[in-house]
């Protein structure tokens, strides 16, 4: 750095250490798509994010719901795009989409659209049982209002899932 720039901007930052991935770090997002392509996409980041904070032992299980619920946001989205986010807290990994498909305000036609979407979620629906975690979707508030899609998967139960 040349002497008046860093003479401009005061002392220069250090670069600070590096976390290595744990379960108590793991907070990614990512906005993917609304395309086919999305859930393979949503897929191997699972499967490459719970291996490196050492939860491999959650990935079917974690892989599956991240899946059907990627398929259902690209699938009932108006947007061109679906945002994805994962959490671990409290010893559950959290998976949340938001997709763009704003709740209907006549009440015969919002309960036909809950219903779709409770049908399009059926198999994760049941991976989250097995796992005995919980699930839901409702309004938005961000990004961009839509609809907030999200399930909970106890470690303790999902490591088991599939064995």
């Amino acid at each position: 750095m040349s002497p008046s720039l860093t003479t401009c901007l005061g002392q220069v930052p250090t670069a600070h250490p590096s976390t290595p991935p744990t379960p108590g770090n793991l907070t990614y997002s990512l906005t993917l798509p609304a395309a086919p392509q999305s859930p393979a996409i949503a897929r191997a980041a699972t499967r490459t994010i719970l291996q490196a904070h050492d939860l491999e032992n959650m990935t079917e299980a974690a892989v599956q719901v991240m899946s059907e619920l990627v398929a259902c946001a690209c699938r009932f989205t108006p947007t061109p795009e679906v945002y994805m986010a994962l959490r671990y807290r409290d010893d559950a990994l959290r998976v949340i989409l938001y997709d763009g498909h704003a709740r209907h305000t006549h009440p015969r036609l919002a309960a036909a659209c809950e219903a779709r979407r409770r049908s399009a979620l059926r198999v994760m629906a049941c991976v989250v049982r097995a796992c005995q975690g919980d699930w839901g979707f409702g309004d938005a508030r961000e990004p961009g209002d839509g609809t907030r899609m999200w399930a909970v998967l106890p470690k303790g139960r999902a490591r088991h899932y599939l064995v």
